[in-house]
């Protein structure tokens, strides 16, 4: 792999870049609230060689909409579950919701 190839994953959305920590601290939570959505199987992080959790921009995404909901009084399983129901009737071709 080359320094170019490396530098083009950086534009993926779904290369698994930052961290736990990193990803926690972008959303202003924190990594437990990352390992109960991830529980929740509203986003499932790759696994680094050394077995930590790494997630990709569009799954910061997802968790970034879970907090919003979160933030606005819904609890954290209805909160997972709003955005898998809307994840996945996006995926089925109708319009994003969640």
């Amino acid at each position: 792999m080359t320094a170019d190839d490396s530098f083009c994953r950086l534009d993926d959305d779904d290369y698994p870049a930052y961290t736990m920590g990193r990803a926690a601290e972008m959303l202003g939570t924190t990594p437990a609230f990352l390992r109960a959505i991830g529980e929740a199987r509203v986003i499932t992080p790759l696994r680094s060689e050394g077995g930590h959790r790494r997630y990709s921009r569009y799954q910061l995404k997802i968790a970034a909409r879970v907090r919003e909901l979160v933030d606005q009084g819904t609890p954290v399983e209805a909160a997972c579950r709003i955005v898998i129901l809307g994840t996945a009737r996006f995926a089925l071709g109708g319009t994003p919701q969640g």
